[in-house]
């Protein structure tokens, strides 16, 4: 059970229509999330979680890009919002795992939020909105990181900055599209006869390609899953600037997953192994990388 100030907390907002039973809800590495019971009004998933400016996270922006994507239609409804709290609701069905993501036969759904996030999103998104360069949110937890010696990454911020800056170099030119920027399994859910894509706590402006590759990278595709990812995306095959782009925001994908989890167990009060998911994380990266390098000086 919650502790009682968060049931107080919970137990008084406006927004419910009933007696009320609440329950804490599984998972959420940078938030506490509760499923509450309205007797008279349905089943809502209360999200509490403060600012992250370590993390880029500003509660503003997550509220207005979920509004924004309930207005399109892939994501729950928002019923109340107040400063670190936020209220939707319940969607009846079950997370993604890895292997779902992988499954020829959600790929087709999967893209289409996407590519519905990217491009009819912003056209509904109101107020100020952010932007979500990885390389400039790296450059951030390099910096954080360097303020301790108490983190798993101790011993290899150099060169994951060195290779930051390498990274960065082979984009090049972008487009920009609001991105979700967070494509992890868990952030999808299947309610038995559709998707919906959830959690917008890093959405900003971005590469269309980062998404993608966050995708990829999150999910474990293979080379052959990632051509059909963006010949999907794209509708064109063979665009060799393009496929180094997307190999290298692959590359820098893990890199932010590797840091975030180094910086989280700094600062967060979250229990959850940080340490352990920054290990496997910087194992994947260390692996990318390397096939990232060969492909490089083909």
């Amino acid at each position: 059970m919650p502790d009682s100030t968060t049931v107080d907390l919970i137990n008084g907002l406006p927004c419910w229509q009933g007696r009320i039973e609440i329950s804490p809800l599984a998972g959420g590495m940078t938030n506490r999330n509760f499923l509450v019971a309205d007797a008279n009004a349905g089943r809502f998933v209360v999200r509490i979680g403060r600012d992250l400016p370590e993390h880029g996270v500003m509660r503003f922006n997550e509220l207005a890009a979920a509004r924004a994507a309930h207005r399109i239609g892939i994501s729950p409804e928002v019923v109340f919002a107040m400063d670190g709290l936020m209220v939707s609701r319940f969607i009846d069905g079950r997370p993604l795992a890895v292997e779902d993501i992988r499954n020829p036969q959600h790929f087709e759904a999967i893209l289409d939020l996407i590519q519905r996030c990217h491009v009819e999103l912003p056209r509904v998104f109101r107020g100020p909105a952010l932007a979500f360069w990885v390389f400039q949110v790296i450059r951030n937890y390099l910096a954080t990181l360097d303020e301790s010696s108490n983190h798993v990454l101790v011993d290899h911020l150099r060169r994951l900055e060195t290779m930051s800056e390498m990274l960065e170099r082979a984009i090049g030119p972008i487009t920009l599209v609001f991105g979700h920027n967070d494509l992890l399994a868990a952030n999808f859910l299947d309610d038995g006869q559709r998707l919906w894509l959830i959690d917008w706590d890093y959405a900003g402006f971005n590469s269309p390609l980062f998404d993608l590759a966050n995708l990829s990278s999150n999910n474990g595709f293979d080379a052959t899953r990632d051509d059909q990812l963006l010949a999907r995306y794209f509708g064109a095959r063979g665009d060799a600037a393009r496929r180094h782009a997307f190999e290298a925001f692959k590359c820098a994908s893990l890199l932010r997953e590797t840091l975030w989890a180094a910086v989280s167990e700094l600062r967060s009060s979250i229990d959850f192994d940080y340490a352990t998911y920054s290990r496997d994380y910087l194992l994947r990266l260390d692996q990318a990388w390397e096939l990232f390098l060969s492909r490089s000086t083909r």
